[in-house]
């Protein structure tokens, strides 16, 4: 008999912190922007970034993979995030993740590779604005300048104590991208409308 059950609508572990990011971004009058950008497609994968898999992978992206540690590359709506040196965390639109494993595991044929769905593990904030740096800066002890972690960088680091993934956007102003694991997520965003309540 076929199974008649309708799938679970997807949920995001910050449905309910949309309206406390969106009052932040509002009464902070421009100086930051807080907000979710959920379900978005994030596939681990692992190959040797010198072997052909990872020039076939490339091309199958629309671009080279990154060689140089905490750097990114970006093709239309893709973006890939070096991790290591044998691995990067790919992120595109949401519901795109079987498409992107599928490409990945054809281009690589039969070379070696190990290429995950890891999408429901995280979430993503959007950290933008003038002030963004300044605010993150409160709970990371990375050299957030410009100079130093500038667009297309990104680094494994802790924010507030808690383990995420921070990406400076690909042009300026366009902010940062703070991946963090779901069970994590809303005690980061209250940590973030803490930290802006500076700035209102």
């Amino acid at each position: 008999m076929a199974d008649t059950a309708l799938p679970a609508p997807l949920r995001s572990p910050l449905t309910h912190a949309a309206e406390r990011l969106a009052a932040a971004t509002r009464t902070s009058r421009g100086a930051v922007r807080l907000a979710e950008l959920p379900f978005l497609s994030q596939v681990d994968v692992r190959l040797d970034g010198k072997g052909p898999a990872a020039e076939a992978v490339g091309l199958a992206l629309g671009f080279t993979l990154p060689l140089e540690p905490d750097t990114v590359a970006r093709a239309g709506e893709l973006t890939a995030l070096w991790l290591g040196p044998d691995g990067w965390l790919v992120v595109g639109p949401p519901g795109r993740e079987r498409d992107l494993e599928s490409r990945i595991r054809a281009a690589a044929g039969d070379e070696p590779v190990s290429v995950t769905d890891v999408s429901a593990q995280r979430t993503t904030l959007l950290v933008a604005g003038p002030r963004a740096r300044d605010l993150l800066a409160h709970g990371c002890a990375l050299d957030l300048h410009p100079r130093v972690f500038g667009p297309g960088r990104c680094a494994q680091t802790a924010l507030a104590r808690t383990q995420v993934v921070l990406v400076a956007r690909d042009r300026p102003g366009a902010g940062f991208w703070v991946l963090v694991r779901s069970s994590f997520a809303a005690y980061l965003t209250d940590w973030l409308l803490d930290a802006a309540v500076e700035y209102t």
